[in-house]
């Protein structure tokens, strides 16, 4: 019994992923892969962010969020600043570069759900909002 339902979860997550294209090397059609691009919203939505709340807000580990930052630097989407409260710690924010492009990207993220809701009628959207929060309600652990 436990083994069809972990069968069905990891069915649904091939289905999502590659209908939302997450596993394509450059995803929305940009030259950034899915976990840049949750970068660039994480600093795009704090400025000023540390790297560790990144970290702790993506579940990522240190090395790798750092290969990426040194991406997002050098196209010249990110900049950082020493802390003034903590000369060992960076803040990071986004670039007007950056900016432009996460507006870019989130425009083009909001096209791809239209896209993917568009054969839908209007209970079959809500139904599925509907049973996405319900998703999350029952996967989120309670604090």
């Amino acid at each position: 019994m436990e083994q069809a339902l972990v069968d069905e979860i990891r069915a649904f997550n091939r289905f999502y992923t590659d209908i939302i294209g997450l596993l394509n090397r450059n995803f929305l059609d940009s030259p950034y892969s899915l976990a840049e691009i949750r970068v660039v919203y994480e600093i795009f939505h704090q400025q000023g962010i540390m790297a560790s709340e990144i970290m702790d807000s993506m579940h990522i580990d240190k090395s790798y969020l750092s290969r990426i930052l040194k991406k997002l630097e050098k196209d010249g989407l990110v900049t950082r600043e020493k802390s003034g409260e903590d000369g060992r710690a960076y803040l990071l924010f986004l670039t007007e570069t950056g900016k432009t492009e996460f507006n870019r990207l989130n425009r083009a993220s909001d096209r791809q759900v239209v896209r993917l809701l568009e054969p839908l009628s209007g209970k079959e959207k809500e139904r599925l909002v509907e049973l996405m929060k319900n998703i999350k309600r029952i996967l989120t652990p309670e604090t």
